[in-house]
């Protein structure tokens, strides 16, 4: 009779044990769902955080990336009122002229230009082949100019080109000037630039500044070489009109992967196209403004 009550003993031992066991592991459970819940509730939570953080990263960027779409049309004249007109030479100004606004983009592509027309005194219109010369001498800040474009068939793309050699005159600097810019801007364009510029008179010489301040910051990316017609007293560049000697020494030689660009005068364009040929430049190695 003794043994019963100890094995009854075991057995309410056992069954105690158990118990505890199944509420422990019950209330184990409860504390383990209950943390896991939590968790789960913070893990979603964050989940949704990182999601609307990123869809906002995403969005930022979308809206950084997009490229903003440029204020000129090539098919209509639009207007752009001068808001700056100052005199640097005899017969050079600049102009400036002020966008739709303040975070308008002109979007005239590297090496493309824009038409022009404005109206004389008695309302008649008048385009780049008539007197804008004379309208651009007479236009007042405050005034506006109607622009259409961009316009042209060279098409800039970051190292498309091992070297390029350019034959600018005058007023053509400005297409050479900008494509030249636009290469020593950016650090992943290893393109060299080899430029000849020709003038009549030293005071001609557009953005000298401008080219001066770039050879020196790129001595190794960019070399340019003056011209003159008529030359000051002191002077160590060329002298007279550029020749196929001035060519051979201060460009590219003939090559697939090298281009001359040229954009001056009539006669220069026509000459310098001749000089060209001669030296065993290729169309598909030149190309005229």
């Amino acid at each position: 009779m003794a043994e019963k009550p100890i094995h009854l003993h075991l057995a309410a031992a056992a069954a105690s044990v158990s118990a505890a066991s199944a509420e422990g592991a019950s209330r184990e459970g409860r504390d383990l769902w209950h943390e896991v819940g939590q968790s789960t509730e913070t893990a979603v939570a964050v989940a949704v955080a990182v999601v609307a953080v990123a869809a906002g990263a995403a969005f930022l960027l979308l809206l950084r990336s997009k490229k903003p779409k440029g204020c000129l049309d090539p098919e209509n004249f639009k207007e752009f009122k001068l808001v700056e007109k100052r005199q640097i030479s005899h017969n050079v100004a600049k102009f400036r002229f002020a966008l739709p606004t303040p975070t308008s983009v002109l979007g005239l592509p590297i090496g493309q230009h824009i038409s022009c027309r404005g109206q004389d005194a008695a309302g008649e219109e008048m385009y780049p082949q008539g007197r804008m010369s004379h309208h651009f001498r007479e236009m007042k800040v405050g005034d506006y100019l109607s622009v259409r474009g961009p316009k042209g068939r060279f098409k800039y793309q970051p190292g498309q080109v091992r070297a390029f050699g350019m034959l600018a005159g005058g007023s053509g600097i400005t297409p050479m000037f900008q494509v030249t810019r636009a290469i020593l801007e950016n650090p992943n364009d290893n393109t060299k630039v080899h430029l000849i510029y020709a003038n009549v008179t030293h005071e001609d010489i557009l953005l000298k500044e401008e080219l001066d301040s770039m050879a020196e910051i790129y001595p190794d990316r960019f070399k340019i070489y003056y011209v003159l017609n008529q030359p000051p007293e002191v002077w160590n560049g060329g002298v007279g009109f550029v020749s196929m000697e001035m060519i051979q020494t201060h460009c590219p030689a003939p090559a697939a992967d090298i281009q001359i660009l040229r954009c001056g005068p009539p006669p220069m364009n026509k000459a310098m196209a001749e000089h060209l040929e001669n030296l065993g430049y290729t169309k598909e190695m030149q190309f005229q403004f």
